[in-house]
């Protein structure tokens, strides 16, 4: 049998990442996955040329020196026999600190991309220099606002959106030793609403002190479900660490 026509396995997976790990950048968290996988000896399929690199495919792109409990990437595996425990516990004694696997699923065949089917996610916003009231008011402007236009740069660019329509809940949260916090959850398409942006929408603006990534969501038919259950493969691939 041609080894391109072989069975093979995609598995998605969830991690966190946090603490001093989170000014890595995205691609550098990449390389860690590539290198973490390799030393489990796992059968992680290969991409083909000169320079074969293991077969890995990220969701949305976590801005660096931001933390997350919610982050996922797909793995293809050369065999259609990996099983997600096995994978998830040769996963804990390779990873470094600060990023740890956290569940998974065995996906069907042609389930849509990451990229393409997280439509919100929801964040933890930390904040300093600011009290819950006058942040209290802050939100009731942000959600009270018909239309609220910024201004970003894409591909050398600048373009004009809206960011209202992104904008999805919005709240104080209980606060911490270390701030004041906001409660949000924002939109990603077509083009992914960034917490950055939305401090800075009317004054004053705010500074942070830790932006955290807790969720993301698919949604369909006026649901919101994880992306561990979205295209998973039957029951007897339970998805493993849905919570």
């Amino acid at each position: 049998m041609n080894p391109n026509q072989a069975p093979r396995t995609r598995i998605r997976l969830r991690y966190s990442k946090a603490g001093r790990i989170r000014f890595t950048s995205h691609r550098d968290v990449a390389r860690i996955w590539e290198r973490s996988l390799r030393r489990t000896g796992l059968p992680v399929a290969q991409t083909e040329g000169f320079s074969p690199r293991a077969k890995l495919h990220f969701g949305l792109a976590l801005a660096t020196g931001y933390e997350s409990e919610d982050e996922y990437l797909d793995v293809d595996f050369k065999c259609a026999d990996v099983a997600v425990p096995d994978v998830l516990d040769a996963l804990v004694s390779v990873l470094p600190d600060g990023i740890a696997a956290t569940g998974g699923s065995v996906l069907l065949p042609g389930a849509v991309s990451l990229q393409q089917a997280v439509t919100i996610c929801d964040w933890d916003i930390e904040l300093i220099d600011v009290t819950a009231e006058d942040l209290a008011e802050w939100v009731d402007r942000v959600r009270g606002a018909a239309t609220i236009v910024i201004t970003r740069e894409r591909k050398g660019q600048q373009i004009t959106d809206d960011l209202a329509p992104q904008i999805r809940a919005l709240e104080v949260g209980e606060s911490t030793s270390r701030g004041v916090r906001l409660l949000a959850t924002l939109g990603t398409q077509p083009r992914a609403a960034r917490p950055s942006e939305l401090l800075t929408v009317f004054e004053p603006q705010y500074r942070p002190v830790l932006i955290q990534r807790t969720r993301q969501w698919i949604e369909q038919d006026g649901a919101r479900l994880e992306p561990l259950m979205v295209g998973a493969a039957p029951a007897q691939h339970t998805p493993v660490g849905v919570q």
